[in-house]
């Protein structure tokens, strides 16, 4: 599922800011990562299962290993995690009315924090 405007999408801003801005919201970036690509998660293990919160990145000139890229981030999703395939996002896929308001709430928080530092894309 798919998170409609968050103000998210194409902001941009420096990597290692983000990664302090993410961490602080539960989202991490540890090994999810490439040269030119990112992608923050944020678990959440519910009763009705494991899910992941996701905001992915790109940087158009920078060099993610280097920790010298501005990332322009992508619209956020919601994903259920299924052992041993991974995660779903199809539209058959059901989430919690809770899980959805807390990603929201995330969103939101980590929109602010990010919101003094934008660079626009």
């Amino acid at each position: 599922m798919y998170f409609e405007n968050t103000g998210l999408e194409n902001t941009a801003a420096d990597l290692e800011l983000l990664d302090e801005i993410m961490l602080n919201h539960g989202l991490v970036r540890e090994g999810q990562w490439d040269y030119e690509r990112v992608t923050y998660d944020k678990k959440y293990d519910i009763k009705e299962g494991r899910f992941y919160l996701r905001i992915f990145g790109f940087t158009k000139d920078g060099d993610v290993g280097a920790h010298d890229a501005i990332i322009t981030l992508m619209k956020p999703v919601v994903g259920k995690h299924y052992y041993p395939h991974g995660v779903e996002y199809g539209d058959q896929e059901v989430f919690p009315e809770h899980l959805v308001k807390s990603c929201q709430q995330t969103l939101a928080a980590v929109k602010k924090d990010i919101n003094a530092f934008e660079i626009r894309a």
